[in-house]
C-alpha cells in the first residue's frame, strides 16, 4: 500500500519545483552580471550556531565576511544535531561586519503563508531582529525550502533588494534579482569539496557565485559541512583572487 504522507511530500516537493522552474523562465527585468572580477558570495540559512561559530569565524580569518540569513522563529531552539543561533548572536554577526537577511519568522514556505500571512511574518521577523540590536533592517531574503512562489514577489520587491533561492548555477546573464541562483554546500562531504569546480568555473567566466548552506560542525547534518571543508572552499576562493562579498555589498558593486 503506497504511503500516503510520503506521497503528499512528493507532490509538494514537485510544486516548489514548477513554481521555481516557471519563475526563472518568465522573469520580469532581468539583470546582467556585468563584471570584470569573479564574484563570490557565502551564505547560510537558518543560521545554527555553528555557522556563527565556526563558518564566522572561517571567513573572517581570510578577511572576508558573508550573508547569514536569519528566521527569528526558529531562535535558540535545540534539535538533535543541531542548535540554532541564539538574539545575541545575530546582534554578534552584524557588529562583526556580517550581513544579516530576512529568512522568514517562521521558516515557513511562502506559499503556505498567503498575502495578509506574509506581511504579518516578514514584519515578525524584522521586529525580531531590530529587538535583537541588528540594524538596519535586513535588504535581502532567502526562500525557506529554497520554495518561491508567485503571488509574492510584490511583496518580496517592495521589501528587498534579492531574493535567494537555489538553482545550482552561476549568475551571469538574465538574472532575476528577485530569483538569486545559488549552489549548495552539503553532504556529503566529499562533494562539498568538490565545489571548488564552481570557483573554477566563475573564475575562467566571471559572475555571480552564491554559495549556502546551514551549520559547519565536526559532525555536521546533511546540510552543512565540516569546518575544514568550509575553510577549503573559503581559503580557495581567495587564492584565486575571486572578490568575496556579502549579498548586499556585491549589488552595491553591481550598481543594481
Amino acid at each position: 500500500m503506497p504511503n500516503i504522507s510520503q506521497a503528499l511530500t512528493q507532490v509538494d516537493g514537485l510544486v516548489d519545483r514548477i513554481a521555481n522552474r516557471l519563475i526563472w523562465r518568465f522573469a520580469a527585468k532581468p539583470r546582467d552580471v556585468r563584471t570584470d572580477a569573479p564574484l563570490v558570495s557565502f551564505t547560510f540559512d537558518d543560521v545554527p550556531d555553528t555557522a556563527l561559530h565556526n563558518g564566522a569565524s572561517i571567513l573572517e580569518r581570510h578577511g572576508v565576511r558573508g550573508t547569514f540569513y536569519i528566521a527569528g522563529g526558529l531562535s535558540g531552539r535545540v534539535e538533535p544535531d543541531r542548535t540554532l543561533i541564539s538574539p545575541e548572536g545575530c546582534a554578534d554577526l552584524a557588529d562583526r561586519g556580517h550581513e544579516v537577511g530576512c529568512h522568514t519568522y517562521s521558516h515557513s514556505k511562502i506559499r503556505r503563508l498567503g498575502g495578509a500571512g506574509l506581511v504579518r511574518d516578514l514584519d515578525r521577523n524584522a521586529a525580531y531582529l531590530k529587538q535583537s540590536g541588528v540594524g538596519p533592517a535586513a535588504t535581502n531574503f532567502a526562500f525557506p525550502y529554497n520554495a518561491a512562489w508567485p503571488s509574492a514577489r510584490r511583496e518580496l520587491g517592495r521589501r528587498y533588494r534579492t531574493c535567494r533561492a537555489a538553482g545550482e548555477s552561476v549568475n551571469r546573464t538574465a538574472v532575476d534579482p528577485l530569483m538569486l541562483k545559488a549552489v549548495e554546500i552539503r553532504q556529503p562531504e566529499a562533494d562539498a569539496r568538490a565545489l571548488t569546480g564552481w570557483i573554477d568555473d566563475v573564475v575562467d567566466r566571471p559572475g555571480w557565485l552564491v554559495f549556502f548552506t546551514h551549520d559547519i560542525a565536526a559532525r555536521p547534518t546533511p546540510y552543512g559541512c565540516t569546518p575544514e571543508t568550509f575553510e577549503h572552499l573559503v581559503r580557495y576562493a581567495v587564492a584565486k583572487g575571486c572578490v568575496v562579498l556579502p549579498v548586499e555589498q556585491v549589488l552595491d558593486r553591481l550598481g543594481w
